[in-house]
């Protein structure tokens, strides 16, 4: 398996497809299996598609200390270095495109196209979901079954109708979290990394061709926060999708497989 020595730690990833380089970043608490190989498989038919496990999760190394999202950015960076990857695309989605956005601005040299899917700018510009969203987010996960926690994840990536209607697939994504389940702790500190995430006021210096892909049903993330993102990056595009809520890949994959193709291609 392939593992790259990144600032110190031992880093996962995979490499699918040739072409053009593309970087695709996780968000909060998950890793590789989330995206799903369907999707990985579709896109590499277009690009080189390299993902990875962010410190921590899946089959990378977990630190023994508190990181910010900037540092992430970093590893992502030193990997496309480790590499031998001078430019790529780069996709991050919910806290991935957090840490996308902090590429775009410490490396700008190494990006050719931002997409941000399902993300905010953080700080006091962005929009806050509903306080009992925001209490499902946080609760603490040490001692509580893994079961309940799957379940909260479920109600805050998914509209109710998706999961209703679409039980294999969401069967499907429950083992995924089983096998590779993010530790606690490591979760609490990537949601300490998301506090202290505040990039609104820096958009204006990122000069890449942007597309911004949300969500009308997200409750994790409002769509609202899309709309800012778009103001805020010179130039940005902005993809609303009707019947998706946070993961938008899971819900409506032809639409946004085509939207960031039609984006990344052109």
């Amino acid at each position: 398996m392939p593992f790259a020595n990144i600032n110190n730690f031992s880093l996962y990833y995979e490499i699918h497809g040739d072409n053009y380089p593309l970087l695709m970043i996780q968000g909060l608490g998950a890793n590789i299996l989330w995206w799903g190989e369907g999707l990985i498989k579709e896109i590499s038919r277009y690009f080189k598609v390299i993902v990875f496990d962010n410190r921590g999760t899946g089959r990378s190394e977990v630190p023994d200390r508190d990181f910010s999202l900037d540092e992430l950015a970093g590893d992502a960076a030193r990997l496309l270095e480790e590499l031998e990857i001078q430019r790529a695309h780069i996709l991050g989605i919910s806290m991935g495109g957090m840490i996308a956005q902090e590429f775009a601005l410490h490396y700008p040299r190494m990006v050719d196209k931002l997409v941000l899917c399902a993300t905010n700018c953080g700080g006091l510009e962005s929009v806050p979901p509903s306080q009992e969203i925001a209490n499902m987010l946080t609760r603490p996960r040490a001692g509580r079954a893994v079961e309940e926690i799957i379940n909260d994840m479920i109600e805050l990536l998914f509209s109710d109708d998706f999961a209703q209607k679409n039980r294999p697939y969401i069967n499907m994504i429950i083992n995924n979290v089983i096998k590779m389940p993010v530790h606690p702790e490591i979760y609490k500190r990537q949601l300490k990394a998301i506090a202290m995430f505040n990039a609104c006021g820096r958009l204006a210096e990122i000069s890449k061709p942007t597309l911004i892909m949300h969500g009308e049903k997200d409750v994790l993330i409002p769509p609202r926060n899309g709309k800012i993102l778009a103001v805020k990056i010179p130039g940005a595009r902005l993809k609303l999708f009707d019947n998706s809520a946070h993961a938008l890949f899971s819900q409506e994959p032809a639409s946004v497989v085509k939207a960031l193709i039609e984006f990344l291609c052109g």
